[in-house]
This record gives C-alpha cells, sequence and structure tokens, in this order.
C-alpha cells in the first residue's frame, strides 16, 4: 500500500489526488487548515475510514508542521510519496496596489513552505518505497513563458518554489529520493476559474501516471501533467 501526504487537501487539486489515490488503493494523509469545514474532504473520510486521516495544517507554522509529521510518522514507519499542492493567489494584483505583506505571505506558503514541510518529512520519506517529493507550480512561474503583467506575488512565488525545488533535487539524490515540480494545467478549480480547459480528474489522473513512472533521472525536472518538459 502507497503511503501518501497531500497539502491542501481541502478543495481543488488536492481534494481530487486524495479520491484518485485512495480509489487506488493508498493509505492517504491529508492535510488542510480548517478539517471541520472541508466537508468533501471529510465525506471521502466516512467512505474510505480505513486508508484517509485527516490533519490540521497551517503550512505557514513550522512548529505545527513538526508536531503533523511526528503524528504521521508513529502511524506510517515510511512516506512513499509528499505531493505539496498547498497554496495561495492574492487576486487583482497592479503595480499601483502591490502589498509587500501580502507578496511576503505568498512566497511563505508558496515557496517556502514546501521545503519546511520536506524538512520534517524528510526522515520519513528516507524510509519510504521509492520516495517522491512533488511540489505543485504553475506555467505561471516560468520566465520564459512570461509575456504578461500583474500577479507578481503568484508568478514570482512559482518562479521561486521551481528554483528551490530544482536545489532541493540535488541534496535529495544522494538518499534516493526524486523530487520534481510539476504545472498541473489550466484546470476548473476556483483558481483556475470556470473557463479553463482541464478538469480536476483529468489533471489529476495525468499527473498520477507521470508521478507513478518518475526515477532518479527525472528529478530536478519541471514537469507538465502529461509528463513533458516545461520551459524554465
Amino acid at each position: 500500500m502507497q503511503r501518501v501526504v497531500v497539502t491542501g487537501a481541502n478543495r481543488g487539486l488536492g481534494l481530487e489526488f486524495v479520491r484518485q489515490l485512495l480509489e487506488r488503493g493508498a493509505q492517504v494523509f491529508a492535510t488542510c487548515r480548517h478539517p471541520q469545514q472541508a466537508t468533501a474532504l471529510q465525506s471521502l473520510s466516512d467512505a474510505f475510514p480505513e486508508s484517509l486521516r485527516i490533519f490540521q495544517l497551517d503550512v505557514r507554522n513550522e512548529e505545527i508542521i513538526r508536531t503533523v509529521a511526528q503524528e504521521i510518522g508513529k502511524i506510517a514507519a515510511g512516506i512513499d510519496l509528499l505531493i505539496n499542492n498547498a497554496g495561495i493567489f492574492p487576486p487583482g494584483e497592479r503595480v499601483e496596489n502591490l502589498d509587500p505583506r501580502i507578496m511576503l505571505e505568498t512566497f511563505q506558503v508558496n515557496s517556502v513552505a514546501p521545503l519546511i514541510v520536506v524538512k520534517h518529512f524528510l526522515p520519513f520519506l528516507e524510509k519510504g518505497k521509492h520516495p517522491r517529493v512533488v511540489n505543485v507550480t504553475s506555467q505561471l512561474g516560468s520566465l520564459t513563458l512570461k509575456q504578461s503583467g500583474g500577479w507578481y506575488s503568484y508568478c514570482a512565488s512559482k518562479t521561486a518554489l521551481n528554483m528551490l525545488t530544482r536545489t532541493l533535487a540535488f541534496d535529495l539524490v544522494p538518499k534516493g529520493i526524486i523530487a520534481v515540480m510539476m504545472h498541473p494545467g489550466w484546470v476548473k478549480t476556483d483558481m483556475g476559474g470556470p473557463q479553463a480547459p482541464l478538469t480536476p480528474t483529468e489533471s489529476v489522473a495525468g499527473m498520477l501516471r507521470v508521478i507513478n513512472c518518475l526515477t532518479l533521472k527525472d528529478t530536478g525536472k519541471f514537469l507538465t501533467w502529461e509528463g513533458k518538459e516545461h520551459p524554465w
């Protein structure tokens, strides 16, 4: 049974990751800030009571990350897959209204927090089978494809996440742990909007196909949900 940790599991892609992993027989440890308000996630817990455990986690708080990692470590001797999906998207940013507090919070959640989550789950990843870290990023973090203004905090935070993941990958190779970043496509979620061409079901199914085929040769890559290398 594959043992998986998913952050930001209360809705959108995180919730769909949990759903599809449970249907594939995985043991899933799902985290979000407000579990009692996550009705869809709680429904999955009712349907898969032996396979799903839900934990309250605010990725901005390192002490809480440490505590949750230790609690999960008491249940699962090892972690095979860590999906850092939690993120925030400040809407309506223009150069005229930039707020440094919002920018720093976005970097904290989208760029720094995934690395801190890895830091505290590392002892359990080292005990995992074919261990992998997947940091969910975005094509909006691509310098090559950037052709418009706006969305300062989100775009820059995902660019930073890409560099941090690339750096992390080199440190994890000697431990046999794969680390990649994945663009899920433009998806019909609260963030992506109703005009997006992909459903969460399609995006996550594609990402899981790619994740299941990852090898150490792929570590440090910026991949699309279809498994293609994304422009940096």
